[in-house]
């Protein structure tokens, strides 16, 4: 008998076994590739944050220079539609806040730590990217731009102040000495790095929000104080009007970083990421109230309509006092535009590394983080319309992200029963939000247009 040749049949084993072995291998390399990614990522490469990072890190992303337009924002509201505001906001924002931090976790094993990856569970790969991202940029760019603006504008307050009027120097080149600081500041490499930058940022907030309504108590009631709409007609009343409702929701902004704040915090079953994270809320929630509400209602009594839209410049004594909280401004928005930054970076190193395949290097970082701190100083040098900027901006991105998208994902993935309580909740928080989308930036833009009329550019 012969022996009997291999059928193909068994032939075919090994090289199975081999495509099966070599694919494996592409997977295990891919898997690792997205391992070192994700290591060098700004949101993804650091775990270790604590209750208070997300308390003051909270307190940084919220409490902006959109407070020392509040008492502006008051005169334009009015003593009862103002306080409502004011209430509302605050009241509907810690409740959206408090269903972005449960839904971080709500797929077991999975973290949701940008903001278009829970868009994207809740609407699809596709659309959940087109819903979100233009949106979360459009509010973090928006935020940096406003802060180059404010940046500047505060640093020519302190100059006019100290030189007292003598030798003025331009907007631009203030503009230009605050994103110096955002040059070197950009290259600190994820949320963990920025941390003490973002605690000097949240106690300066806390200091300059404090001189600004003891500041006001001393100076008292002015003489000739009205609390009256300052427009000389309804137009004009009604375009104020939706103009501050777009500085109030530009106040209540911190909810386009929660999810990256969060995925900076440890998690396991046990132990998950929400129990701390939520203790750092309500604490940066309290400091929201002991800043807001002092800041908006005594400035609003002590100077009336007369208030300018930052209250520090209706503050005019005494000056070391005024030029103190000047400077404790322009130190936290320097920390708050690195917080708005941030995920931002992310995004931009993510297309780059994972889309264009570009190597992940600090050249690479270098080089696009610049890119990102010139175009936003180029913008506010040629736009510095800041209570505009804080009406348009207020309305069109922060209205959506922070008013009423968390509900709307809420409802799309808890799905929650009809006319129950939760339903009717996240409905009318849904509609206030879209109203306040829709009417407030015509405002805000009719304000830059009215400013943008008698503006020459660089000047």
């Amino acid at each position: 008998m012969g022996t009997q040749a291999p059928t193909d049949e068994n032939s075919s084993i090994p090289s199975n076994m081999e495509e099966q072995s070599e694919k494996q291998s592409q997977i295990d390399e891919k898997l690792e590739r997205q391992k070192q990614i994700d290591a060098w990522l700004p949101i993804t490469s650091s775990r270790n944050a604590n209750w208070w990072h997300s308390a003051f890190h909270n307190v940084n992303s919220m409490v902006g220079v959109g407070v020392l337009s509040l008492p502006y924002a008051m005169s334009n509201l009015g003593w009862g539609p103002g306080v409502v505001a004011l209430v509302l906001s605050w009241v509907i924002t810690l409740f959206t806040l408090w269903q972005m931090v449960e839904m971080h976790e709500m797929v077991p094993g999975k973290r949701f730590d940008r903001y278009h990856e829970l868009g994207q569970h809740a609407f699809g790969e596709k659309l959940g990217l087109w819903i979100v991202v233009p949106q979360q940029l459009v509010c973090e760019v928006g935020v940096d731009i406003v802060y180059m603006v404010a940046g500047g504008t505060t640093l020519q307050k302190v100059h006019s102040i100290v030189r007292k009027g003598k030798n003025p120097i331009k907007l631009t080149y203030f503009i230009m000495i605050y994103a110096s600081a955002q040059f070197v500041l950009a290259h600190l490499p994820n949320f963990g790095s920025i941390s003490g930058v973002s605690l000097t940022a949240a106690v300066m907030c806390l200091s300059y929000s404090t001189i600004a309504w003891t500041a006001s108590i001393h100076k008292g009631v002015q003489a000739d104080v009205e609390y009256g709409y300052t427009a000389h007609n309804a137009s004009g009343t009604v375009f104020n009007f939706l103009t501050a409702l777009g500085n109030v929701a530009f106040a209540y902004a911190g909810h386009n970083v929660v999810l990256e704040i969060q995925a900076t915090v440890p998690s396991s079953p046990d132990k998950p990421s929400k129990k701390p994270m939520w203790r750092g809320v309500l604490i940066a929630y309290t400091v929201v109230a002991l800043c807001y509400f002092p800041v908006a209602l005594i400035g609003f009594y002590t100077f009336g309509n007369k208030v300018e839209d930052n209250i520090l410049i209706s503050l005019e004594k005494p000056s070391w006092l005024i030029i103190t909280a000047n400077m404790f401004v322009v130190i936290h928005i320097i920390g708050g535009y690195q917080l708005f930054a941030m995920p931002v970076f992310d995004m931009i190193e993510t297309v780059l590394v994972k889309k264009l395949h570009f190597r992940p290097t600090r050249t690479l970082r270098f080089i696009s983080r610049n890119v990102y701190v010139a175009l936003t100083m180029f913008v506010g040098i040629s736009f510095p319309f800041f209570g505009g900027l804080l009406g348009f901006f207020g309305g069109f991105a922060f209205s959506p992200t922070t008013y009423f998208l968390p509900c709307v994902i809420w409802l799309a993935i808890r799905k929650p029963r009809k006319f129950s309580l939760s339903w009717f909740i996240n409905w009318i928080c849904i509609t206030l939000g879209v109203l306040l989308m829709i009417l407030s930036p015509i405002g805000g833009f009719r304000n830059i247009i009215l400013k943008a009329k008698d503006y020459h550019f660089y000047n």
